[in-house]
């Protein structure tokens, strides 16, 4: 088996992606969230004063749902997730604050990894993940994360591995390239990303147990072989490895549907009651014609901060309904009858 290395592959590609890679592998350790913190949530029983798994997992799970809502990238949810759990190993959060530590992560994330014009506004956030908090309240708790985290936000994840493996793999064999499929290894990757348990893998293994059984899947003996190398080149050990990849397997399977190779493309549907939809008027229920957008830029939206002083939180979850008809007058203007992707 040939040696792995930038020598192997042609000319500064090879250098690039190596150094890539020692770079990623220098600094993933810096942007774990703190094992001994998450360790106690998983110890946390479920009552009405403390953060448990399920209430973090939940969470995440919201953090899917807006992500897909908006259109937002993978980049954006796996790196909202990386800033939250890295926050809650910090501190001690109590559950009535999760839902605007949850916007806050969301939108902290956007704006790394979003281009600016599809950057969801501050409000625009609020309404839709129904958190009952204000502009005020969320500006204040990006604070608060941004300098608990040192203001480190743009993290080395398990995406950015993923990625990176992929394009070495890619690089190095003569089969089809369409033959492993990204966008399914993403769907996994998020899969995993809801479970707080794969918060303590180093981001280098988890990609690698994804890719891993992927390859296995394909039973592909060259794209095996260029893995192992690409194992070994990343130094990750194998009882870590195999430790790792048993979790991934099992959570994998209880995910696996159709929708994790490929988009779910059912419209979203927002339910009002019988009562709040004799209160629409008649236009409410058509979306209008668009104005055509002038090339050259994006709309700029200017936002409003609300001036009360006490923080207002709740643990409304994305699916529930409006709490007045100024806000199911936003989700019908908001186009919501356009196509939207939400994996299982």
């Amino acid at each position: 088996m040939k040696d792995l290395g930038p020598e192997y592959l042609a000319g500064r590609e090879g250098v690039q992606l190596f150094g890539l890679l020692n770079l990623y592998l220098e600094q993933e350790q810096r942007f774990q969230p703190r094992e001994k913190g998450l360790s106690l949530i998983e110890a946390t029983s479920e009552n009405d004063n403390t953060l448990c798994p399920r209430l973090r997992n939940a969470k995440v799970e919201d953090l899917r749902s807006l992500t897909n809502f908006f259109g937002s990238c993978t980049e954006t949810f796996v790196l909202a997730v990386n800033i939250l759990d890295r926050f809650l190993a910090l501190m001690k959060v109590k559950p009535k604050h999760l839902s605007c530590i949850g916007v806050c992560c969301f939108l902290l994330a956007a704006r790394i990894a979003e281009e600016e014009c599809n950057i969801p506004s501050t409000h625009d956030v609020i309404r839709i993940s129904q958190c009952k908090c204000t502009a005020s309240d969320i500006k204040r708790m990006e604070k608060i994360i941004s300098e608990k985290l040192h203001y480190e936000l743009e993290a080395t994840t398990a995406l950015n591995f993923l990625h990176l493996y992929h394009t070495i793999i890619l690089c190095h064999t003569s089969e089809r390239k369409e033959i492993l499929s990204l966008d399914k290894l993403e769907a996994q990757l998020k899969a995993c990303n809801c479970r707080l348990t794969f918060s303590k893998a180093k981001p280098s293994v988890l990609a690698l147990c994804l890719l891993n059984l992927e390859v296995e899947t394909l039973k592909s003996i060259e794209l095996l072989e260029i893995l192992l190398l690409v194992k070994k080149h990343s130094k990750v050990n194998d009882t870590e490895f195999i430790y790792w990849r048993e979790l991934v397997s099992k959570c994998l399977a209880e995910y696996s549907s159709p929708e994790c190779c490929k988009p779910d493309l059912k419209k979203l549907v927002w339910i009002v009651s019988r009562r709040t939809a004799q209160n629409l008027h008649n236009s409410y229920y058509s979306v209008p014609e668009l104005p055509t957008i002038p090339e050259g830029g994006c709309f700029d939206e200017s936002e409003s901060e609300d001036s009360c002083e006490d923080m207002s939180y709740g643990e409304e979850s994305l699916s529930s309904s409006p709490s007045s008809d100024q806000e199911c007058t936003f989700f019908f203007n908001f186009k919501v009858a356009q196509t939207l992707c939400f994996p299982s």
